[in-house]
């Protein structure tokens, strides 16, 4: 198979949704349907023994929700597909958010009964912003919810963004049998076992005038359904591959991902509609995937998905070129010559080793602690830079420290580990040897910080909060002495050692900007300069 052949067959996409709606659970299912495994589990595990692939950390099993994104890759019908599950919680945005510039297209999950849900807008806003394209699945079609013309609405209305059904549940009042495809004209009527989501689900599907259609379905659903199809072709949107490459036009499946409705259908259709590898901007312009100079990314850290051996994983998106094992690339950041060792891939915590790989690819590289988040790796030759990555501002902020001062070897790397991962931001303060302060989006990644020390570095730590919500820094990295007014603020240092004003609110943060005119402030790190010799 040439280059550009294999590069056309790939699938890159993140599954996004607002917490709850079903994106860990949809996920799984894929798995299922595309041969990577043989039973699904359960995100929270209720009616099986078994836990969701994606959901590998301990913690992620016992709270049901996924606080770290899962890179599963697999191969389906000749297309090979890498997966990012993403976490839905907002107190884990910024992974969601990094996780974003790595993929081609999303899944956007919405559930039938809460329709388009406040985490879910920030995740189309950010999809939007950089022109990806976007499907959706209205999951949990199994139980009650809204009518599939208002969620169109509701879609339109929240989102801006106007939608195609590909197809239509059969069923009223949320009483759902089946789904009909538009294109092929086809019924899918899902027959209910006791496998609760477990295996495949038994099908029977014919045309709506099929006897074996026709005895499943009584006349008023048929008469439901025919309406509801006719209202489509009329009044609806027509697909239009151009409007959904360009972010306009939502292709919109039905189903549920627990049960199994629907999700066979969603994966072929889907697969055939997605974009493979397009081409990525840089600062010195834009490189197209069949160039055949090597480049790629750094998109995400894993600390300890090998408990046993502390390792630490940088996760690569590759964009041009073919990357072959112990390639020796230009890091970009730094200026330095590095060699690419032990390329892996995933179907979460299982890894396979692999000697190549292609733009669009998702790879796993050992990492000493060279590579960051937002770094770029390509050849000598003909260097380029993939633009920095957004940096949130931390809102919450507490003190870190060691239970016990005989642990403090183990301390220091676990926050280490983890800030580069970018779980936390941490701040060190001069002369403070005993402790740190971190700064979190929210409340939850203080609780998960706490667990994965005790868990992974067997450390227990003790947090305090402190009356801080604003952090800001200035585009000059001015020392406090440079400054006026500074007498509410904490000053720490970030981890490239540029000082960091902690306020107690927003007011404080203006009080502050007024009284140094002369000045810059910013609520983000400023940009760090890239080695360009």
């Amino acid at each position: 198979m040439s280059v550009i052949d294999e590069i056309k067959r790939r699938r890159t996409f993140a599954i996004i949704s607002h917490p709850d709606a079903g994106k860990t659970t949809l996920t799984e299912k894929l798995l299922l349907y595309g041969g990577a495994i043989h039973l699904a589990g359960s995100v929270k595990a209720r009616k099986t023994s078994r836990y969701a692939v994606s959901d590998w950390m301990e913690i992620e099993k016992q709270r049901g929700i996924s606080v770290t994104s899962s890179v599963l890759n697999f191969d389906y019908e000749g297309c090979r597909v890498n997966i990012l599950d993403t976490p839905g919680h907002a107190d884990f945005s910024e992974d969601t958010y990094r996780t974003l510039m790595a993929v081609d297209s999303a899944v956007m999950v919405i559930d039938v009964a809460k329709g388009v849900e406040t985490q879910t807008k920030k995740l189309f806003k950010v999809c939007s912003s950089r022109g990806i394209p976007i499907f959706t699945f209205v999951n949990k079609i199994d139980h009650f919810g809204k009518n599939p013309f208002d969620l169109m609405s509701d879609i339109e209305e929240v989102l801006g963004i106007r939608s195609c059904p590909m197809n239509w549940p059969i069923g009223i009042n949320g009483n759902y049998v089946g789904i009909y495809d538009r294109e092929t004209n086809t019924a899918f009527i899902f027959i209910k076992d006791n496998a609760h989501g477990t295996k495949k689900l038994q099908v029977v599907s014919g045309k709506l005038d099929d006897s074996s259609i026709m005895e499943l379905l009584d006349e008023e659903v048929l008469e439901s359904l025919k309406s509801d199809l006719e209202l489509l072709d009329e009044a609806g949107d027509p697909f239009n591959m151009d409007k959904i490459s360009a972010g306009k036009l939502t292709p919109m499946f039905f189903g549920s991902a627990m049960t199994n409705f629907g999700v066979e259908p969603f994966l072929k259709r889907f697969l055939k509609l997605a974009p493979p590898p397009t081409e990525r901007k840089t600062l010195e312009g834009s490189i197209s995937p069949d160039n055949s100079d090597f480049s790629g990314f750094i998109f995400k850290i894993q600390a300890n998905m090998d408990p046993k051996h502390h390792d630490r994983i940088a996760f690569m998106r590759i964009c041009s070129g073919i990357f072959e094992k112990g390639l020796s690339v230009l890091h970009r950041q730094s200026g330095k010559n590095i060699r690419l060792s032990q390329p892996q891939q995933f179907l979460a915590t299982e890894r396979v080793s692999i000697e190549e790989a292609y733009p669009g690819d998702i790879i796993g590289i050992f990492d000493t602690g060279e590579l960051g988040v937002g770094d770029t790796v390509c050849t000598k030759k003909h260097p380029v830079t993939f633009s920095d990555f957004p940096v949130f501002p931390p809102e919450l902020f507490a003190r870190l420290s060691p239970m016990s001062s005989m642990k403090r070897k183990q301390f220091l790397r676990g926050v280490n580990q983890l800030a580069q991962e970018g779980a936390i931001q941490v701040y060190s303060q001069p002369y403070v040897m005993e402790s740190f302060i971190i700064g979190a989006v929210g409340q939850l990644q203080f609780e998960v910080l706490r667990y994965r020390l005790e868990k992974e570095y067997n450390v227990d730590v003790r947090i305090e909060s402190l009356p801080y919500t604003t952090a800001r820094w200035t585009a000059s990295n001015a020392l406090p002495e440079d400054l006026v007014g500074t007498d509410n603020a904490l000053v720490v240092y970030d981890a490239k050692k540029r000082p960091v004003y902690l306020l107690p609110n927003e007011w404080q943060a203006g009080w502050l900007v007024e009284r140094n005119p002369n000045i810059e402030f910013l609520d983000t790190p400023p940009m760090i300069p890239v080695n360009l010799e």
